[in-house]
């Protein structure tokens, strides 16, 4: 654990990086045998092909752990290191609390602060990054970032319009200041609450409150998708961001080695390549094995990248992301 108050005397960034994927894998064709649909609809309209289910008695807890002792190791870590939690998540553990104190007591990292950062959608993790900078340059601290969703759990297995696009997974992050950290160079974020209503679960709330008949309705597992408002909405604001963050960096696109986007759909992923001028090879694709995992997709994807020598070293890394809310963020990593 850093001495409290500390501020970092080395560049804050990531210091440890881990995932973890349930075991079962999903074909199309098992979507197909379901619902009506087919695996050429559906990699024709998403790109993908695959998607990871949890087990039955696996919960959003489980894979958050999995991830974050997977981080810890990739980082010659152990627990008492660790001086926070940031969890970002759309499928908590239980309604009350919070997920991050189910993971905080079995990591047994101790009485530290823990919060998630719930409903932020499918940026929560790169918003997650950006705050544990700011407590790492203020305090010290290293701080144990994840992004982990049990999607399969909340959407409506008879909605093809979809449930062919989520999966279940768990990414995390150490951040904090070390010689050797992948260094945050800059961040950006933003909200339109305008467009709240274009990407979400309505029932559940206070506005709307479950009741046993929206229950019979599945209104609890209804995911509202105004899919072209959402299209839109992506491809500008994850371009928008990622604009803004190489130029709070002093950074051109042709600088980035690899973009490493939220992994929504295809289409989206090829939309903001456009936008962005970027040709395909330096835009890091891995929906078409996943689908959508939400808050874990930007984690997800980055350790995918490391593994396979796409990142060496001194490269900047593009993050980008989007998510329900309708919340924006981008990040720059030097590697």
């Amino acid at each position: 654990m850093s001495p409290p108050g500390t501020p970092a005397s080395h560049a804050v960034g990531l210091l440890g990086l881990g995932i973890h994927l349930p075991e079962r894998v999903m074909t199309n064709d098992e979507w197909a045998e379901r619902i009506d649909t087919s695996d050429e609809w559906i990699v024709s309209r998403t790109g993908i092909r695959t998607r990871r289910i949890a087990g039955e008695e696996e919960s959003t807890a489980d894979l958050a752990l999995a991830a974050a002792r997977a981080a810890l190791a990739d980082g010659a870590f152990e627990p008492a290191d660790i001086d926070e939690i940031v969890l970002a998540t759309d499928t908590p553990e239980v309604f009350i609390p919070d997920t991050s104190p189910y993971v905080q007591d079995r990591l047994g990292v101790g009485h530290i602060p823990c919060y998630d950062l719930a409903g932020s959608g499918c940026a929560g993790f790169v918003l997650a990054l950006d705050i544990a900078r700011s407590r790492a340059i203020s305090h010290g601290h290293r701080v144990l970032v994840i992004g982990v969703e049990l999607l399969t759990r909340l959407m409506n297995w008879e909605d093809r319009n979809t449930c062919v696009l989520f999966g279940d997974a768990a990414g995390a992050a150490v951040v904090g200041p070390g010689p050797d950290a992948v260094e945050i160079v800059a961040a950006t974020a933003g909200t339109d609450g305008s467009k709240s209503d274009i990407l979400g679960v309505e029932a559940g709330g206070t506005r709307v409150p479950i009741t046993v008949e929206r229950a019979q309705q599945g209104l609890h597992k209804h995911v509202v998708m105004q899919g072209r408002e959402v299209f839109r909405e992506a491809v500008s604001r994850m371009s928008q961001a990622s604009h803004e963050v190489l130029e709070k960096a002093g950074a051109s696109i042709d600088d980035v080695a690899l973009v490493v986007p939220h992994q929504a759909n295809l289409r989206i992923l090829n939309a903001v390549a456009r936008r962005l001028q970027v040709p395909q090879e330096r835009v890091f694709v891995n929906v078409q094995k996943y689908g959508n995992t939400g808050s874990a997709s930007v984690p997800l994807a980055l350790w995918e990248a490391r593994e396979q020598g796409r990142i060496k070293p001194g490269d900047l890394v593009l993050l980008t992301a989007f998510g329900a809310g309708f919340h924006w963020a981008a990040l720059l990593l030097r590697f």
